[in-house]
């Protein structure tokens, strides 16, 4: 008589209800059992997953750690509406990053993936072009970026406390597609607003390339923090005009106001606080993932953008 296989683990998805965890879901349901923790709905799940809609900082939410042999963690349940405040965001992705983390050490888990930003790493006049995984994150500096930024380094420090848990931390460049974010939501603007004086390289990824890439880092041994890339950064005047849209060029003194007024009634989606990236831009090295997980973007810068004549 053979022996009994063994029960495949699961894959725990946090934030399954977004944009990303349904798209990885669809990718992932059919090789491995999936794991869903949502506030959200999730209707159209697939019937094999398995849900639990509560917040992920309750006690119940370990119900899903405890009754599934959960072997590795996709977290992408992070907040990033800057409209929530400082203290909603904290509790929100500090918090509940914690409880992940520790319950990553209770239950066993091999790998712990982490979708963060490479926002964290600021922009200024002094920023420099293609900022490594070393590079310090300067975006501690600003208010509406900070939690983040205490999210990142809780998950890097973890790594080193904890080598038993494989984890992975991932910095994708700015991020395009449908989804509703800060990048995307000034690119949909009827007329795209440009500071005078300034063109700093943009450097955008496009979504379906950072599901991409969190897959790839599903692969036994990977770990550490990557940087992730899409196309090569060009000059923000040359992306735009891809957009053929037209372009408005605003004093800087104006603008940011303007914005900020804008942003806090809720008529657009484009916080203040990415209004330095218009002035300096922020660039990274993404050669790690490259050479190490063999991750190569799909979506040339155009392809990236066509999307937003689509889909205004």
């Amino acid at each position: 008589m053979s022996p009994r296989k063994r029960k495949q683990r699961s894959i725990l998805v946090t934030g399954i209800s977004g944009r990303f965890g349904r798209r990885l879901t669809r990718q992932l349901h059919r090789d491995v059992p999936v794991v869903g923790i949502d506030r959200r709905p999730f209707p159209d799940a697939p019937k094999d997953v398995t849900m639990y809609r509560v917040n992920l900082r309750s006690r119940r939410s370990e119900e899903a750690f405890r009754q599934h042999d959960i072997e590795t963690v996709i977290h992408l349940n992070i907040m990033h509406d800057q409209r929530q405040g400082a203290a909603t965001m904290h509790s929100f992705n500090v918090m509940a990053a914690r409880k992940v983390l520790d319950c990553c050490v209770r239950y066993g888990v091999q790998k712990l993936i982490v979708l963060s930003t490479a926002n964290l790493y600021g922009s200024s006049a002094r920023s420099q072009e293609y900022l490594n995984e070393e590079a310090p994150l300067m975006g501690a500096q600003d208010v509406a970026t900070s939690t983040l930024v205490e999210l990142d380094m809780m998950c890097t420090s973890f790594m080193w406390k904890h080598p038993e848990v494989e984890t992975v931390v991932l910095r994708p460049s700015h991020i395009v597609g449908k989804l509703r974010n800060a990048p995307s939501n000034y690119l949909r603007l009827p007329r795209l607003p440009k500071l005078m004086g300034f063109d700093p390289l943009m450097q955008v990824i496009h979504e379906d390339d950072v599901v991409a890439a969190i897959l790839a880092t599903l692969l036994p041994g990977a770990r550490g923090v990557f940087n992730v890339a899409g196309p090569p950064s060009v000059p923000l005047s040359t992306g735009l005009e891809l957009l053929e849209k037209p372009i408005v060029e605003v004093p800087h003194l104006l603008f940011e106001p303007l914005a900020s007024r804008m942003f806090k009634s809720g008529l657009w989606g484009f916080p203040p606080s990415e209004i330095r990236f218009l002035q300096y831009g922020s660039t990274i090295d993404d050669s790690r993932i490259r050479r190490e997980l063999g991750f190569q973007h799909k979506y040339a810068l155009d392809e990236a953008l066509r999307e937003f004549k689509r889909y205004p």
